[in-house]
């Protein structure tokens, strides 16, 4: 009985993620007190599948980032780089996929889609150009370029706390390749979609030039500081290998740094005002659920199944995660769908299943890119959607999922190549 009524509550909490009608954290910690309520678990059980280092990374990185945007220096590069292309609608359409996929790999794509697609927006109402093409390029390159580091996208995230020797460089060095030639593609089919779309008024583009972005700039202690710390917090994360430190901890140490050398010129109770609360609320009610699953032994059981279909086959069983993540991520949010599949994938290695590092990479691939198959695939989606909205130049559903869902299936193809060339040959001798 137990086992049905935690089936029940996870089902029903997954589906209201999935209208969109409530607040996701509110649902998710509903889901996970109605599961104490019925004693699946205990509040000690549940605060301990909580992931208390991701909850703390996350945080650390949003107040790092709340107190550097203040300097109002995002939007002062987002100005310059369209300057730069002078207007031109093509150029900026590359040049804000950039920005937005390098933005996304070293400060977490959430963020970065909340820093600059009011900027996008605002630059595409002074050149009169459509929203909607910059809008879907920038969605998918935050997805795509999130998936190039640890903290680039939160499913990221939840696979570095959960396996001990993956570090930043790690991500880099296993997603980085094949994240940079997806990117290139997409891109490329982005500019052949919409070229003809995009049609350039020189007569706006000349009056854009002639805007000062200093006036967009703070130029005091506050700039040289927050981006020092900045600079030195993702040094750090690089060098975590090295100097045996995990990234959460370094996360942590240059949020506080930040705060302790910016407290007289910006009030930490403001600051706090700003972290994305919401988000990380919806992640604790989201391990929550998770953790019933767990309880119940759930987890167990599909990992079970896998193992039964796959046979053990670790080809096999890499191909199924990367297409069912893949696919799954573009239906559901993929943070869910990722925190019911990390245990899964730690129970296979006590099936026999050694090596299950290209499952893992495999996990990471499908559940990031798989995140542009539709609105929902990615907390990202929903934070531009809900922008873009807000501007009143909302995003259809289905006309997203008419180019999330090629832009999906042939990301797939694509890291099928690479995760059978570069992690698979050697076990099909």
């Amino acid at each position: 009985m137990t086992t049905l009524i935690t089936i029940i509550i996870f089902v029903i909490s997954y589906c209201l993620l999935m209208l969109e009608k409530w607040n996701r954290a509110v649902v998710a910690l509903t889901g996970g007190v109605l599961l104490l309520i019925c004693n699946v678990f205990e509040w000690e059980e549940a605060f301990g599948f909580i992931d208390w280092s991701t909850i703390a990374l996350l945080f650390s990185m949003m107040v790092l980032v709340s107190i550097t945007k203040k300097t109002g220096i995002f939007t002062y590069v987002a100005i310059k780089l369209a300057q730069i292309v002078k207007g031109r609608p093509v150029p900026l359409l590359i040049v804000s996929g950039i920005f937005t996929a390098i933005g996304s790999a070293f400060l977490d794509n959430v963020t970065t889609v909340l820093l600059f697609v009011p900027v996008l927006l605002s630059l595409v109402k002074q050149l009169k150009l459509p929203a909607f093409p910059y809008l879907v390029t920038t969605i998918f390159a935050s997805n795509i370029g999130g998936a190039a580091t640890l903290i680039g996208d939160p499913p990221n995230i939840m696979i570095g706390q959960a396996v001990e020797h993956f570090s930043f460089l790690s991500f880099l060095n296993h997603m980085g390749p094949v994240v940079t030639v997806v990117f290139i593609v997409v891109m490329f089919l982005m500019i052949l979609i919409f070229k003809n779309k995009l049609h350039y008024n020189k007569g706006l583009a000349e009056e854009f030039l002639n805007q000062d972005a200093n006036q967009h700039l703070v130029k005091d202690k506050l700039l040289y500081r927050s981006l020092s710390v900045l600079f030195l917090t993702i040094v750090g994360f690089m060098l975590h290998p090295f100097i045996h430190m995990d990234i959460t901890t370094i996360a942590v140490s240059g949020a506080l740094l930040l705060l302790f050398l910016t407290d007289k010129c910006i009030e930490v109770e403001q600051v706090f005002q700003e972290v994305e609360w919401v988000t990380l609320f919806f992640f604790i009610g989201l391990f929550m659920l998770v953790g019933g699953l767990q309880t119940v032994g759930l987890i167990d059981e599909l990992a079970r199944a896998m193992v039964w279909v796959s046979d053990g086959d670790l080809p096999f069983t890499s191909m199924l995660m990367l297409w069912s993540s893949g696919i799954l991520s573009g239906i559901v949010d993929n943070i869910p769908f990722v925190a019911a599949m990390i245990p899964v994938v730690q129970e296979l290695q006590g099936y026999g299943m050694m090596n299950v590092d290209p499952i893992w990479w495999s996990l990471a691939l499908g559940a990031c890119l798989g995140g542009n198959g539709t609105l929902i695939g990615a907390s990202a989606n929903v934070v531009v959607a809900g922008l873009a909205a807000s501007y009143k130049e909302p995003i259809p559903f289905v006309k997203f999922a008419l180019y999330g869902v090629p832009i999906m299936l042939l990301s797939l193809l694509i890291c099928t190549v690479y995760i059978f060339l570069r992690y698979l040959v050697p076990f099909l001798s």
